[in-house]
Formats: C-alpha cells, sequence, structure tokens
C-alpha cells in the first residue's frame, strides 16, 4: 500500500484546486477519546454548507490511518479493513469499492483538504458526536472487544534456570522458539510463542501478577540477569531475556520433549556485525490491502518476509531480527521499537501495494523519509526492479512512521501492486517471492559493501 506525507497532499492539491463553497469558523476544539487535539494553524475545522469539515491530517495522522493520493486528486484513507476513496469536489466516494453518495465533498481550503469528519469517522469505525452549544466535535473509539477464550492448547513453562553460560527452559511440550541476540545494551532473547507460565512456576521463581519475573546471575562472566515474561497475550508468547555484559554467540539445542537449552560463547566478530531489522507489514486483525483475488496483503508480507530472513541468516556478517514471525498484530510503534531495542543498522519494511479503481498501477516503488535514508533506497530499489520485473515507480520520500521514527537508515518496499491482476499473479508465487528475497538482501550487501 502507498502511503503518502498528508502534508505533502495537502501541498499538491492546493495547486489542483480552487476553495468552493460557502465555509465559516468557530469550531474550536475536535476531542478524540477525551483528548483535545491540536489543531494547525492551517488546520482549523470548518462548517461547509451546515457540516463539520476536518483536516484530513488531523484524524489520519492521529490514528495511523494510511493515505494515498494520486495526481488525478483521488485521496485513499485506510485502516485495517476498510479503505475509502474520495476526491477532491466531488460528491461520490467510494467505500471498499462501494460507491456511496457524500453529504459534503472533500474541499481545500486555507492551505490543507477539509473532509466530512462525520462520514470518514464513521466507515472507520468511530463514533461522531457534534455539541452546538459549545461548537466542539468529539470523536470516540468503539469499546474494546473482550478478549478471546483461554486457549487450552498452551505449552506450559515449567522452569527456567541459568549455568555454566547455559540457559535452560522446560516446558510441557514442543514448541518451536524464536532466539536472536540484541545490541545497545547486549542481550540474547528467546520467544516462545503459544506459551505460557505454570501456576507453579510462582513457587519456585520470582513471579509477580503482571506475569513477570527476573534473577540476578552470580558468578558469570558474560551475563547479569535473567529477564521473563508474558510479552504478548494473543497470541499467547512467553518472552526470555537474558543480559549480557557483551556481545556473544550462542547455540540452542532442543531436546523435542519440551526442554531448550542455548548455550553461549564468544562472539569473535561481534563489533564487525550488523543488524538488519525486517518488517513484514500488517498482520493479525490487520490483513493489509485485499489483492485482486481476495487475498490479505498480510499473507504476502510475511512469506516474503521470512525468506529474507533466511538469506540474511546465511550472510556472516549480518544478523536479522524480524518485528514479526508469524501472523500477529503490531503496531506502527512496536515495530519502531523492535529496530531500537535491537540498536539495528538497517530496517526494511516489506509492504505490496493497493489503490482503489478505476486506477490500476502496475510496478515497484520504495519509499523513505530522512536523508540519510535515501542511499539506501536507491540501492534497494535498483536490485528490487531487477528482481520483480515490474515497471519502475520511482523511488519516492514520503513521511511515513515506520520510516520516520526509526533512527538507522530505513525503507518501505512496495514490492508490487495487489490490485493489479498481473502483478498479484506473480507476488504470491514461491518463485518470484524467492526472486524478490535474493534482490532484497542484494541491496542490503550492497549499500553495507559487503
Amino acid at each position: 500500500m502507498k502511503h503518502y506525507s498528508l502534508a505533502a497532499i495537502f501541498f499538491a492539491l492546493i495547486v489542483l484546486f480552487a476553495q468552493p463553497g460557502h465555509a465559516s469558523a468557530g469550531v474550536t476544539t475536535v476531542y478524540l477519546d477525551g483528548q483535545a487535539l491540536v489543531l494547525p494553524k492551517n488546520g482549523q475545522v470548518q462548517i461547509v454548507n451546515d457540516r463539520v469539515m476536518i483536516p484530513i491530517r488531523v484524524v489520519a495522522e492521529g490514528l495511523g490511518f494510511y493515505v494515498v493520493w494520486e495526481q488525478t486528486g483521488k485521496i485513499s484513507i485506510s485502516r485495517g479493513g476498510t479503505s475509502l476513496l474520495l476526491s477532491v469536489n466531488e460528491p461520490t466516494a467510494f467505500v471498499n469499492g462501494a460507491e456511496v453518495t457524500l453529504s459534503a465533498a472533500p474541499i481545500v481550503a486555507t492551505d490543507t483538504t477539509l473532509v466530512p469528519i462525520r462520514f470518514v469517522s464513521e466507515q472507520m469505525g468511530l463514533l461522531v458526536d457534534w455539541s452546538e452549544a459549545e461548537r466542539a466535535v468529539y470523536v470516540t473509539s468503539p469499546p474494546e472487544s473482550p478478549p478471546p477464550p483461554a486457549n487450552t492448547d498452551l505449552a506450559t513453562v515449567n522452569g527456567i534456570r541459568f549455568g555454566d553460560d547455559s540457559l535452560v527452559i522446560a516446558l510441557d511440550k514442543r514448541v518451536t522458539p524464536h532466539v536472536f541476540t540484541l545490541r545497545g545494551p547486549n542481550r540474547l532473547v528467546v520467544d516462545l510463542p503459544q506459551a505460557m507460565f505454570a501456576e507453579a512456576l510462582a513457587d519456585v521463581l520470582p513471579l509477580d501478577k503482571q506475569q513477570s519475573g527476573s534473577f540476578d546471575v552470580a558468578d558469570s562472566a558474560n551475563v547479569t540477569k535473567i529477564r521473563y515474561a508474558l510479552f504478548n497475550v494473543d497470541p499467547s508468547t512467553v518472552r526470555v531475556v537474558v543480559d549480557l555484559r557483551r556481545s556473544a554467540s550462542y547455540t540452542l539445542t532442543d531436546n523435542g520433549d519440551g526442554l531448550l537449552t542455548v548455550v553461549l560463547s564468544e562472539d569473535p566478530q561481534a563489533q564487525d556485525r550488523k543488524t538488519i531489522v525486517i518488517d513484514p507489514g500488517h498482520g493479525g486483525s490487520d490483513p493489509g490491502a485485499i489483492s485482486a483475488t481476495k487475498k490479505p496483503e498480510k499473507q504476502f508480507t510475511l512469506a516474503l518476509g521470512l525468506k529474507v530472513e533466511q538469506l540474511l541468516k546465511q550472510e556472516p556478517g549480518l544478523e536479522v531480527v524480524m518485528t514479526r514471525k508469524e501472523d500477529i498484530a503490531l503496531s506502527l510503534e512496536e515495530r519502531v521499537r523492535t529496530a531500537r531495542d535491537a540498536n539495528a543498522d538497517l530496517f526494511v519494511s516489506i509492504h505490496g501495494n493497493s489503490i482503489n479503481p478505476p486506477a490500476n498501477p502496475s510496478g515497484t516503488e520504495t519509499y523513505y523519509t530522512r536523508s540519510e535514508s535515501l542511499p539506501l533506497a536507491e540501492a534497494m530499489h535498483r536490485h528490487l526492479l531487477a528482481a520483480t520485473g515490474l515497471p519502475d515507480r520511482k523511488v519516492r520520500q514520503a513521511s511515513l512512521h515506520v520510516t520516520r521514527e526509526t533512527r538507522m537508515p530505513a525503507v518501505l518496499l512496495e514490492i508490487g501492486y495487489l490490485s493489479h491482476a498481473t502483478d498479484e499473479s506473480l507476488m504470491y508465487t514461491e518463485i518470484f517471492q524467492q526472486r524478490v528475497a535474493e534482490g532484497i538482501v542484494a541491496g542490503i550487501k550492497e549499500y553495507l559493501s559487503l
């Protein structure tokens, strides 16, 4: 999905469209879940033809919506599985491809673009109220869904101990652990998916009501502390963290019956190793774009991301950290935090593009935000074009959360258009994904001069 900077969209729209209709000011406050939003000087709420109009930047950025703008003046706003297509000065919009009539068309006014707040918010599942007395708009998120029923199929962690430079974790059944190291500070992380703590564990190890605990390690040249917690509830994931005095290598042994052993050793190449974060977009309750044949974007991004991970693991000078390795939902900030915690050298987010009809573009795009990320974007784009064989839709600068808030060179790759039948027919194939994964790794290696 193509994610443009909202501010850039507004400036471009100003050039293309004149201001229609009769507008009046007077709305001083917009509340989102009880909190007053800060309105930009050129983005005040207005009443246009008796309809409350709000800058799309105010609500979209606050809620993490994705925004797409085309030269035709079409604006696409998406969140989760809902996609809206609006056009400046046009009273017709599309909701997930279905045509609807707007009570007020988007307009350009006072150096920004205004949209009908009730339509946009309610289509995204939000509640909107207008207070005539206060001249204020109240936007409210719906109540959270109740937690899913307990999963009785989960593995239980019965013990955690450390000795002789070995971490031993005992479970009542086998799981597939995700083990990786982090720098700044140095840590080794063991994620145990589909797992929970045994009730009796609190009798032998510190475990608080928040399902977390730790113990210090004495007489170890490599380790200072062992920490553990229920890292995620849905799906239930236990995380064990080993706090290291210095970077270390590790060997994982699984006896096949629930006993995991991670043996630490010195890491002679630690100073030269580069950490790469691979971020498969969307996941879990957020399917991303829906392809021409109704496949979710999250399926494509995870499949490709895992192939990139396997190739990077074969590179001795590189260490790979995945934001997700399974079908789980992550916020944009959680993805950024993963990169920060890993003290990563590079961040690569993988996506599939999409746009509502009648537009039907095809091709590959690479996005960056900060100027220091441009050399990475250019290297990645060259190799992506060769790998995909799709039309070149250029390297583009946009203010996207994951490329803006990360502290290392970061890019977001739009491999192809899932909404385009030809692009999509390639993107879900193993051969295409493997070729693109090799191109991504080649771009990373070129940038790092490896």
